[in-house]
């Protein structure tokens, strides 16, 4: 339509009725926004890089609505351990947690295929598959669980600490007790390694290893550092034997009580909030092995040993690459060869 040519009062009406219409689509829009009150529970520190994560989501969240979606924070795992913030997501009760693949794998085996070990080289590759086509689909399979899976956070490469010995070699993890989380595959592969696996909560783990109930305990640097565990763990051996994602977890209940433009947000802000949450990890590592560098005894595992690592715990990945389906395993095995034959 040709605006010009028109008569100063029906180009004045026709201005006025454009106006109207965009302020009634963006009234309709903001009806669709409800005051919210949003819980997201944790097990974490608020300052861990994934408190800092859990921070972002909640500021994008309230900016994207106007303010009137607010997510409230509980860290710390003050509503409760891990298993319990799960069951309160598919039950309704909680709104948001986050937490390690292999917990998340007590609903769906596929999660497993993350934690298989020596899996992923380096983050990138992590993040290529969780944001992949493999990976949103083992998101999207979390939804008959009661769960919707909205990316993958990132935890960091898994370290061994304990109170012992420097684990330098193979031998040096047999006989250890190693405090493991609940999954299957972790017990497996500290059995595989010759140590005493221990299945624990996060939120007991410290108490564990200050009374010398487990000699040690595998994690991130990052939860190394902010959990304060070199107060009572004096060897850090930098084996990176497993990549931990964390997916963000909302409940279905949740999800399905929001209008589009409501969930719209909360995909957006969950997008942009995992970046910076990955950005903070990767900034962190190296920053928090320096820093655990004082206070506790840091060796690298040389190359050589790590392949004797990889090719002893090689039964447990086929063992669990047949559990989370030979289908996903092949097509991550696949995505991760082009990954590589591109570089």
């Amino acid at each position: 339509m040709n605006t010009h040519r028109m008569n100063p009062w029906r180009r004045a009406f026709v201005s006025l009725a454009a106006g109207a219409a965009l302020l009634g689509a963006m009234g309709a829009q903001a009806q669709d926004i409800k005051e919210r009150n949003l819980r997201f529970a944790f097990s974490l520190a608020a300052d861990h890089p994934l408190g800092q994560g859990a921070q972002k989501f909640a500021e994008l969240v309230a900016s994207k609505s106007g303010g009137k979606m607010k997510v409230q924070l509980f860290p710390g795992a003050v509503l409760g351990s891990d298993p319990q913030n799960l069951s309160a997501i598919r039950g309704g009760t909680l709104d948001f947690t986050s937490m390690a693949t292999g917990l998340v794998a007590s609903i769906d085996k596929q999660q497993m295929v993350f934690d298989l070990p020596f899996l992923f080289n380096n983050a990138q590759e992590a993040y290529a598959i969780a944001d992949g086509p493999t990976g949103r689909k083992i998101q999207e399979d979390l939804a008959p669980h009661g769960v919707i899976g909205l990316g993958v956070w990132d935890l960091g490469f898994r370290h061994m600490t304990n109170s012992r010995r420097p684990i330098a070699k193979l031998e040096d993890v047999q006989g250890l007790k190693i405090r493991v989380i609940a999954s299957p595959i972790f017990v497996d592969l500290f059995t595989t390694l010759g140590a005493n696996p221990v299945p624990m909560t996060f939120g007991e783990l410290y108490g564990a290893l200050e009374s010398r109930t487990v000699d040690g305990q595998d994690n991130p640097v990052g939860v190394i550092e902010n959990a304060k565990f070199a107060e009572v763990q004096k060897f850090l051996s930098l084996t990176r034997h497993v990549y931990t994602g964390m997916p963000l977890l909302m409940s279905k209940r949740t999800w399905d009580g929001m209008s589009d433009a409501e969930r719209k947000i909360i995909r957006d802000a969950a997008d942009e909030a995992k970046k910076v949450q990955r950005e903070i990890t990767q900034a962190k590592e190296t920053q928090a092995i320096e820093g655990l560098k004082k206070s506790m005894q840091v060796n690298e595992v040389a190359p050589a040993e790590l392949a004797r690592l990889r090719q002893k715990v090689q039964p447990v990945t086929e063992k669990f690459s047949k559990e989370v389906g030979e289908a996903v395993y092949k097509q991550v095995a696949d995505e991760l060869a082009r990954l590589r034959g591109g570089k």
